[in-house]
């Protein structure tokens, strides 16, 4: 079983103890929202920003939260501190909680909260060497289908994505609207470098990004940053590409369906990128030990 513990409601159980309804409406319809955080050095990085969007994307589908936010965020902390660990990854999901077999909102009666703290490696070395992609035959859901500032419980579009990518051998999917403009990868935001500026894509059809901010501040005093659309041609032709996520960090793309991207290795400021962020990450952020005497960074 995963190392860590989780958090359910109040109580605190290993990971193969942890348990929840099998009517909880986050089970039978994917009814809540969740974040991804890591800490590293014992630090949480960007709780606070985290928090914020969590709540938002609750908001947006009417979510009531189960406790004021900054129960939740103290939930976290403790969570974390009982983990042992000192880098890890924290998932809080928010659930609409039991209810019955029915779509109704209304029959859960109370929202749940669950806290995972554990580690996640999602692609390993190829962090340095660089990622394989495909363009995904399957679309990014369309704003006016479901607002992409909802980080719900159900990843179903973005599944079948990285299906796709596991069918032809790929270690990411990279989605494109449904006007044919790239939107982001399967669970994380895109970036490309061109002519020595960084391009991203807006987030009017894709997650707001708290890694993907991160970069743009990162990146702001070093090099010219464009938010705006691109089609696939423009990503071909690119100098360099790479992703952003809590999960998958900052990872360079080298291949996508088999195409070279410039000479297939990750880029100079890609890699300055990943170290800058590297940096940032491994020295702020909130203590899981608060009464150490450190506290926020």
């Amino acid at each position: 079983m995963p190392e860590g513990i989780v958090y359910v409601d109040g109580a605190y159980f290993p990971p193969a103890e942890a348990k929840i309804s099998v009517f909880d409406h986050g089970l039978l319809y994917g009814d809540g929202v969740f974040e991804g955080i890591r800490f590293y050095n014992s630090r949480i990085f960007k709780l606070d920003e985290h928090m914020a969007r969590m709540a938002h994307s609750a908001e947006l589908i009417g979510l009531p939260l189960p406790m004021p936010i900054e129960k939740i965020k103290a939930a976290i902390v403790e969570t974390a501190s009982r983990s042992k660990l000192t880098d890890g990854y924290i998932r809080p999901l928010i659930t609409r909680g039991p209810g019955d077999l029915g779509l109704d909102p209304r029959k859960s009666k109370a929202s749940s909260l669950v806290v995972i703290c554990s580690t996640i490696s999602l692609y390993g070395s190829k962090h340095m060497t660089g990622l394989s992609a495909i363009i995904a035959k399957v679309r990014r859901v369309p704003p006016s289908a479901l607002n992409p500032n909802v980080k719900s419980l159900n990843y179903l579009n973005n599944i079948l994505a990285k299906s796709e990518a596991n069918a032809k051998g790929a270690d990411e999917a990279i989605l494109l609207d449904i006007d044919a403009y790239v939107a982001e990868a399967s669970a994380d935001n895109i970036f490309v470098v061109k002519g020595g500026t960084i391009y991203s894509p807006p987030t009017s059809t894709n997650l707001v990004g708290i890694t993907r901010q991160t970069i743009l501040d990162l990146a702001k005093d070093h090099y010219p940053t464009k938010v705006e659309r691109f089609k696939t041609d423009f990503l071909l032709t690119a100098d360099e590409i790479f992703i952003t996520g809590t999960g998958g960090e900052v990872a360079p793309i080298v291949d996508i369906d088999g195409q070279k991207i410039a000479d297939g290795k990750p880029g100079p400021v890609t890699q300055d990128l990943q170290k800058r962020y590297f940096e940032l990450v491994r020295s702020t952020g909130t203590s899981i030990h608060p009464n150490n005497g450190h506290g926020s960074h």
